[in-house]
């Protein structure tokens, strides 16, 4: 369970962590490419709007002298641009690559084409952002080289994705550190308390055994009588309890030093599901045992005769008066035990808590039958100490389908 622990706080720092860097690098590179490309834009647009030339500012017009707020007066000379001029039927009528020493008159006139051939009047080719406008009865088509911006968008984002994921590993290691330490005092109080349920089951089943013989003792010398037998009912069901707490805290331990041999699986569900048919059958319940021949399986055989055991026994307990219990042992992707029974009543959000220690879904039903909500926290501590999965599942709130996975 520490470990659970531990690794989930690593887990939820890395998706934190993660989550703020992303948003951080994604905001800062979207900023940075969309500065880029409205720097583009805002010079694309003069050179469109001038035939493909920039205006002298002392000379321009006053609807030009907009276009150039926001622009560096080195802008006319750092950029690096050419036009192409197509007829009506889509011939290359001039090329101007004057101011563009790595695109030639072949290359111009197969951008041109291509972007016209494309349908889109503005965007980008290869490196170069582009615009077209119609101009005396043909098409004319700017190009302008950003290949430098882009090179410096890209090294903008390679270099604070690879500054992000240093961070996250340095951050995972001083993490994997530091979590031990976090922890540890939730560690060392989880231990006392798994210490004092097992010192205290020991404590008390002396004396429940002492109750028991007593009141065997007063049965034999003064005859049968009901506070008797309420009395040897309530002990046993206090032992039960009893012993259920220290399984499960020897279970939560790990089981390091449990038995883990490979027995016939089919054999141990099928023995363990049949015990019950007899108590089914006087409680007027269907139970149906369906168990694939020839099951094997490596584990503790004894904890798993047990989780077999709680499963069928709470499906027994709380179907509904003539219901169906079902069994089934299958091996398709993977060894899969499943309980079903019907019942009364079982809300969906109840299904979510079954396997919470001490939760019961319905009080008055489960005093009755004389549960305390301890059995199905064992059978799911004995599934995840064999690396199992165990769920539960209503379709109807009028069933319950209970699925080990091992």
């Amino acid at each position: 369970m520490i470990r659970k622990l531990r690794r989930k706080l690593v887990a939820v720092a890395m998706l934190s962590l993660f989550i703020v860097l992303l948003i951080i690098i994604g905001t800062v590179n979207i900023l940075n490419y969309t500065r880029m490309v409205d720097d583009a834009q805002r010079t694309i647009a003069i050179l469109k709007e001038n035939d493909g030339s920039f205006p002298r500012p002392d000379m321009s017009p006053e609807h030009d002298k907009d276009i150039f707020k926001g622009m560096s007066p080195e802008a006319p000379y750092e950029s690096r641009y050419f036009s192409v001029l197509m007829d009506a039927d889509g011939n290359v009528s001039t090329i101007d690559t004057g101011k563009i020493a790595g695109t030639g008159t072949d290359g111009a006139a197969e951008y041109a084409k291509k972007v016209l051939d494309s349908g889109k009047t503005s965007g980008f080719i290869g490196q170069y952002r582009f615009a077209v406008k119609d101009k005396d009865g043909g098409t004319f088509l700017i190009f302008l080289y950003c290949g430098r911006g882009l090179a410096n968008f890209r090294s903008v984002l390679f270099i604070s994705v690879g500054i992000s994921l240093a961070g996250m590993l340095a951050v995972f290691l001083l993490l994997i550190f530091f979590s031990g330490r976090i922890v540890k005092p939730v560690s060392e109080s989880y231990e006392k308390q798994k210490r004092f349920i097992t010192d205290a089951g020991h404590e008390i089943k002396t004396p429940l055994t002492i109750i028991d013989a007593d009141a065997e003792l007063v049965e034999l010398e003064c005859g049968e009588s009901e506070w008797l037998d309420d009395i040897k009912k309530q002990t046993k069901r206090l032992t039960a309890l009893t012993n259920d707490l220290i399984y499960l805290a020897k279970m939560e331990e790990g089981q390091k030093n449990a038995v883990r041999i490979e027995f016939p699986l089919s054999d141990v569900v099928d023995e363990t599901a049949e015990s019950f048919r007899a108590r089914a059958i006087n409680e007027n319940k269907q139970l149906e045992i369906n168990i694939q021949p020839g099951l094997a399986y490596i584990g503790d055989e004894k904890a798993v005769r047990q989780l077999v055991s709680l499963l069928v026994d709470n499906a027994v307990k709380y179907a509904d008066s003539e219901g169906k219990i079902k069994v089934s042992l299958t091996n398709a992707a993977g060894i899969k035990l499943e309980v079903y029974n019907t019942c009364e009543h079982i809300s969906k959000d109840s299904v979510k808590h079954l396997f919470d220690r001490f939760y019961r879904a319905e009080q008055s039903h489960n005093s009755q039958t004389g549960g305390y909500g301890i059995g199905l926290s064992v059978a799911k501590a004995v599934a995840e100490a064999h690396r199992g999965k165990i769920s539960a599942y209503t379709a109807d709130e009028k069933s319950l389908r209970i699925t080990v996975l091992l």
